[in-house]
């Protein structure tokens, strides 16, 4: 196995002022010939562990109408992709070629409108689920969901942002409709998604406060954003309630159903809870009692995306922040495509310190 790096998230930004040269034109790193004929993807055969994932060489797919093949370069993991790797998305045929994002270059647009070697980046829409997703070197997708980029940010960083900005803009935006001045809270702070709504919030005036099962994940979140920091057992309704007389305005809930209803118990009446993520890898609460669960005044909703949300988001504008070094990005750690199992293994044990990115070579 070979591990690229582990990034501390905080130093993403600072890297990003020393950038290698003006963002690069449409064609720039185009690869010259025809389009090979096989190409190394991770397949997913049968349900199971991280070694389940096996590198396969297999055809690279011919674009057709609207549709766009992209030269995989990187893509980011992401926590429903190990749900459909344990078997928890009956929906999915198998084989299948996992992997709901990716970044790359355009290598066919039949309709045009991209040019060949354009940077781009694609999410959902069904990938990796419905159809073979990014854990590949090349991916067929819908050409709606693809939008370009213009950038010079490496392909371990530029692979970090789509999905993880999707959400994190997405549900701070349109389920939270969070505004200057309210105070939130990000029950599961050091995710991927986490680290990012910290610094996103905290540049559109908000006060975050931030958990972590872990006294460890302090620096990380306030190196994000946070300005308070809460140790999470399990409970933390009282805690939070004690940092903010009545609790917090709006709660970002990443940790899912397993602390979902000490966290409405931390909302102020008239708040707002969104859950956006699962890290806690239960799907139900047990005999859910609404009455009991949701206190009066407080509002419960959900985000989950898809591709309208990501073609809303605004890309080039966060890109160009975490070019600036606003946006600090939280890498943690990179992989190599023949390392796809010990990247989910890293996932699944959530030792990262931040998005996980595998480059395809």
């Amino acid at each position: 196995m070979e591990l690229l790096r582990a990034v501390p998230g905080w130093l993403i930004s600072e890297r990003m002022r020393e950038a290698n040269g003006a963002p690069l034109p449409p064609g720039a790193g185009m690869n010259a010939g025809p389009l090979p004929d096989t190409m190394r993807a991770a397949v997913l055969r049968a349900p199971g562990g991280p070694e389940v994932l096996r590198i396969e060489r297999i055809p690279v797919p011919r674009p057709g109408p609207g549709q766009v093949l992209i030269r995989v370069e990187a893509f980011g993991l992401n926590r429903s992709e190990l749900f459909t790797r344990q078997g928890h998305s009956p929906g999915v045929r198998l084989p299948r070629v996992l992997g709901i994002e990716a970044v790359g270059t355009v290598a066919a647009a039949p309709d045009g409108g991209l040019a060949p070697g354009e940077r781009v980046a694609t999410v959902m829409g069904g990938m990796g689920r419905d159809f073979d997703g990014g854990y590949a070197e090349y991916v067929l997708v819908p050409a709606g969901q693809v939008r370009a980029v213009r950038t010079a940010l490496p392909w371990e960083v530029l692979g970090a942002l789509p999905e993880m900005l999707q959400t994190a803009w997405g549900a701070l935006t349109r389920a939270l409709r969070l505004a200057a001045g309210e105070r939130l809270l990000i029950r599961g702070g050091t995710t991927s998604v986490g680290l990012a709504a910290a610094a996103i919030a905290r540049a559109m005036g908000a006060e975050v406060a931030a958990t972590s099962r872990r006294p460890a994940g302090e620096a990380l979140v306030r190196r994000a954003g946070a300005t308070r920091f809460v140790l999470d057992d399990g409970v933390v309704a009282a805690a939070v309630r004690q940092e903010w007389d009545g609790g917090a305005d709006k709660v970002l809930e990443l940790v899912g159903t397993v602390t979902l209803e000490d966290s409405l118990r931390a909302t102020r009446e008239a708040g707002v809870v969104c859950m956006a993520g699962m890290v806690g890898d239960r799907w139900t609460i047990e005999r859910f009692e609404p009455m009991e669960a949701i206190p009066t005044g407080v509002l419960l909703t959900t985000y989950s995306g898809g591709v309208a949300d990501f073609l809303a988001l605004p890309l080039q504008d966060l890109v160009g922040q975490v070019e600036g070094g606003s946006l600090p990005v939280p890498v943690g750690q990179v992989f190599r495509l023949d390392d796809i199992a010990a990247a989910h293994r890293t996932m699944e044990g959530n030792a990262a310190g931040g998005k996980i990115v595998v480059l395809t070579r």
